[in-house]
């Protein structure tokens, strides 16, 4: 082979190495560098020299010997030896060259410098430092990136390589600032896996944002939600409300929906004592409706006597004034608000299929005790946060055969029912609750403490005192266990230390039932604390303790303390891992699961699967298989991926962990390989891995309509078909009666929600997921799924907060989105009677005979005719579809409220001409402030409607009877 200039060998120019001239060395290499890409291999063998001419400082051309052994060493795919060799080459290094060669050194320059900014900011290893030269060849990077207005690229480098001060150069120096901030929110949310680094960019992107001429103080607000920063919110919301404008006053409001979407109570909490003092909040206008009678409730609680002084001296404000405006805003920061608001749009658009319930009634009536509870929580489910109960008035008979801990559960989801009715849950459960006599049922008393508490679940401030009250005097362990999960649900994430030690008290009485919940319980209040009292106190008596439903309770307990602590959990979590007990290791990976949920975790990824394969106990395993899922769910599409050789695991246990992580990760997406991962697992040999299979595909397909999901009807079917199956297992038909429950909750209005649009982690919905697991062990827990349901609407109010007549517009053919067709019922054929028959063989003989010939020529003609209508129908069919086809608009116009699903958001158009606009340009989505564009003109409001089914059916028999007829004297003359 001839090469450069004619060269078949660079031997001649490799002697000339060994000259003692520096003039002939020189000659030499600049002629090497123009062939090394040739006669590399040549050149390699004498790398040697070349390294010596590097090493003389005195050599002047000891930068040209460095550039000529880093193209070698590239050559040799060494590029370690290729990097340092580069870096001595200083200047003659051209980064700005765009080659293979430059290309591929730039980015092991860069994968170098990243890992060694990172141990510098971990602090751990004092000795690592960066090289100077290092250090400039990247910065030449940079500005080559800042010249080529590659922003984003230069954005990605500078956060992995922790560079703040590059990272608001490539903010600020960008084309469109506005647009940058929001890509940089995003990318800082999602993809920065470190809480301090990622804690000082959100201070960053707070000082960016305010420098706007125009601040955008909805996104400054979000990364003050991320940074738990109450105070700063609070000075925010009163500046907006101060000011007097509309839209500002709007703006206010709308933050504070997004806060009570996103923020856990403490942080509401610190925003509402940073609000100016104002009269006390009034009643939100929605909750009108739910008013109940202090007379029926007043036995039951007793209200706080400062809250009495407050209501006798309610100093209305004048209308707009800023004590109004302040009251609106505090009545939102209450939460009040939006649950009523939540609460009007699932009972309006309830579409709950009473058919599919009435079917698994009737397939499962007379059978086991288990499918006859697993149909209860359904409709409980299915039926969650609607508050119609006509399916329990209808079935008294046959609700009333839950005895005992059935009893326990089909009381409990009257809770889920009712979640969030704040105003009546007193009135609803008030012949149920404990009178204090000791005459009723311990498991409807227990029950339905548990259900107040799951009315009431993260908004119980009212309620936990009256549930604390109820802990403190009940002995039996039945109502102390509902009354310790009813009352964790009410004080969540409260951090109440008071409550945790009356937790903590029930949990030292060392009752297996009691003290299981009261584990539960305490991380439910000290949730996302970390609280090292709590958690020494927890570990101590699990070690003393001989009752597994106990340390099982703390081991759940524990995980739920460390939610969101990230890298501070890590000890905790090493100290469960190396415990003697397989359910404290269980509860290690709930721990590492809730502390890195929707992180997706690299090192927390590596442990769980880890644990997957090496852990002697199933428990931990398919804990830590399942745990996966919470990490994953805010990169769906990573968790097949993931989990694709788990779910082909000989252990069942992984394949049932496998099943619930896809569920998790992947709910409501309908993501084709998660189901396409879970369609077999309905068919395992193993009855738990059937039903977690199934369970899981109700979870990824709930809200996902026919067209969007092509499996999703053959998935109903499936899950008709096996609870039909008369030889299916109990465990598989359990899992199918909840799976039918989970893909049409809440009235099909609501999907499983475990990060909001803007990316914020739903903590209610992670840990609602989180204990709803454990039904594994126990089967009241399932009711927690309740917490995870997020509705799927899109509300809009004025600045009254009442919901006026307003229309978008969804970019999509009605059909995309549109719930599932209902049932239809089975078509019962009535049997014909027949007539006597003759016995006589004579008389058959001659009918036959003489009718043999007619019922031929009869038999044809039908024939006939049965085709033709057949022929008829298939072309009626054909038409009808061709037309519907036809006719289906490409667009539909939606009215206030509206069911908006979280794939339709893309496609919501606001018409400009409309009167009312919303405030925020982005993430148009659940409860919206409107902008009235025409203020001078009267309003047309929606209608309000009674958010209480059972209201009706108690007005009808409260009716007073018909009066009695007007007396009359009867003389019998006068017939």
């Amino acid at each position: 082979m001839v090469g450069t200039a004619g060269y078949t060998s660079v031997a001649s120019f490799l002697s000339m190495l060994d000259e003692k001239s520096p003039e002939v060395q020189y000659a030499a290499l600049q002629k090497l560098n123009e062939v090394v890409d040739l006669f590399w291999a040549e050149i390699g063998d004498s790398i040697g020299k070349i390294e010596v001419l590097y090493e003389n400082e005195q050599f002047k051309g000891r930068k040209l010997a460095a550039l000529v052994a880093s193209k070698v060493y590239y050559h040799l795919q060494q590029y370690t030896d290729a990097m340092n060799f580069a870096l001595g080459a200083e200047d003659l290094f051209e980064i700005l060259q765009s080659n293979e060669y430059v290309d591929t050194l730039v980015a092991t320059l860069i994968d170098e410098y990243i890992k060694l900014r990172a141990k510098l900011a971990d602090g751990k290893d004092t000795t690592t430092k960066v090289d100077p030269r290092l250090e400039k060849l990247v910065e030449g990077m940079f500005e080559r990136c800042f010249q080529d207005k590659k922003y984003k690229q230069a954005l990605g480098i500078a956060i992995e390589a922790q560079r703040l001060d590059l990272i608001q150069r490539a903010v600020s120096e960008s084309d469109d600032v506005p647009s940058m901030l929001r890509y940089s929110l995003n990318t800082f949310t999602n993809e920065v896996q470190d809480h301090s680094f990622r804690q000082k960019i959100l201070r960053l992107l707070v000082e960016l944002y305010q420098k706007n001429s125009v601040p955008d103080y909805l996104s400054i607000c979000e990364c003050l939600v991320f940074l738990d920063d109450g105070a700063a919110i609070g000075t925010i919301l009163n500046d907006l409300v101060k000011s007097g404008d509309d839209n500002q006053t709007l703006l206010a409001y709308q933050i504070a929906f997004d806060l009570v979407s996103n923020a856990t109570q403490s942080l509401i909490a610190n925003v509402q004592r940073k609000l100016g003092s104002s009269a006390a909040p009034s009643p939100a206008p929605a909750r009108d409706s739910m008013e109940v009678d202090s007379k029926e409730t007043t036995p039951l609680i007793t209200q706080p006597e400062s809250t009495k002084k407050e209501e006798k001296a309610p100093e209305k404000p004048a209308e707009n004034s800023y004590a109004s405006r302040l009251d609106r805003l505090k009545t939102i920061l209450y939460g009040d608000t939006s649950i009523s608001l939540q609460l009007d749009f699932l009972f309006r658009n309830n579409k709950t299929d009473l058919l599919v319930l009435k079917n698994i009634k009737n397939l499962t009536e007379n059978r086991a005790s288990l499918l006859h509870t697993a149909t209860i929580m359904t409709n409980a489910i299915m039926h969650s946060g609607t508050t119609h109960d006509n399916f329990i008035r209808d079935n008294r008979d046959w609700l009333s055969k839950a005895t005992n801990w059935a009893k326990f559960t089909a009381i409990a989801g009257v809770g889920v029912i009712h979640k969030g009715h704040l105003k009546e849950s007193l009135n609803v459960l008030k012949f149920l609750l404990p009178q204090g006599g000791g005459e009723g049922s311990a498991y409807a008393e227990g029950g339905s403490l548990y259900a107040l508490g799951l009315i009431h679940a993260n908004h119980g401030a009212e309620m936990v005192e009256y549930l604390t009250n109820s802990l403190a005097a009940e002995s039996n362990e039945i109502v102390q266990h509902g009354a310790a999960l009813g009352l964790g649900l009410a004080a969540m994430a409260t951090g109440n230390e008071d409550i945790c030690e009356k937790l903590r008290n029930i949990m030292y009485m060392d009752s297996a039932v009691a003290g299981e919940a009261a584990g539960i319980a305490m991380g439910l209040v000290m949730l996302g604390t970390a609280n090292p009292a709590a958690i020494d106190s927890m570990i101590k008596y699990a070690h003393d303790t001989q009752h597994e439903k106990i340390i099982r309770g703390i081991a759940i307990g524990l995980s739920l303390i460390m939610y969101g602590q990230e890298q501070n959990a890590d000890t905790l979590v090493e100290t469960l891992l190396l415990d003697k007990d397989p359910i404290l290791r269980y509860g290690a990976m709930y721990t590492l699961g809730m502390a890195y949920a929707g992180s997706a975790n690299n090192s927390a990824i590596r442990k769980l699967l880890h644990v997957a394969v090496s852990d002697v106990s199933d428990d931990v395993r398919r804990a830590a298989v399942t745990c996966l899922g919470f990490l994953l769910f805010k990169q769906p599409e990573q968790c097949p991926k993931v989990v694709a050789l788990l779910a082909e695991s000989y252990n069942p246990h992984v394949r049932y962990g496998a099943c619930l992580a896809l569920g998790i990760a992947c709910a409501g997406s309908g993501l084709k390989d998660a189901i396409d991962l879970l369609e077999p697992l309905t068919t395992d040999i193993v009855d738990f891995v059937r039903q977690g299979a199934l369970i899981a595909l109700s979870m990824v397909l709930i809200q996902q309509s026919k067209k969007q999901t092509t499996k999703s009807e053959s998935v109903r079917k499936t899950f008709a078909d096996k609870i039909g199956d008369k030889h299916e297992d109990l465990m598989c038909k359990f899992g199918s009666i909840l799976a039918s429950g989970i893909i049409d909750a809440g009235g099909r209005n609501v999907t499983i929600g475990l990060h909001s649009t803007s990316g914020h982690a739903n903590m209610t919905a992670i840990v609602g997921l989180a204990v709803f697991t454990q039904f594994w062990y126990w089967y009241p827990l399932t009711y927690f799924i309740s917490l995870a349901f997020v509705p799927t609407a899109l509300i809009g109010l004025n600045k009254d907060l009442k919901m006026p007549v307003f229309k978008f517009k969804s970019d999509a053919p009605p059909s995309t989105f549109a719930y599932p067709a209902p049932v239809t019922p089975p078509v019962t054929v009535q049997a014909t009677k027949v007539s006597t028959a003759v016995l006589s063989t004579t008389k058959k003989k001659e009918a036959r005979d003489k009718k043999k010939d007619a019922m031929e020529i009869e038999n044809k003609q039908k024939e006939e005719e049965e085709k033709k209508k057949k022929e008829e129908e298939e072309k009626k069919k054909k038409e009808e579809e061709e037309k519907a086809k036809e006719v289906e608009p490409d667009s539909e116009v939606k009215n206030n409220p509206a069911r908006v699903t979280l794939a339709q958001i893309p496609k919501l158009i606001f018409n400009l001409d409309e009167r009312y606009r919303p405030i925020k340009s982005r993430d148009v989505y659940g409860i919206v402030m409107l902008k009235d564009t025409q203020p001078g003109r009267p309003e047309e409001l929606v209608s309000p409607v009674a958010t209480t089914p059972s209201a009706t059916t108690a007005a009808k028999d409260d009716e007073p009877e018909a009066e009695a007829p007007a007396a009359f004297v009867f003389d019998p003359t006068k017939e």
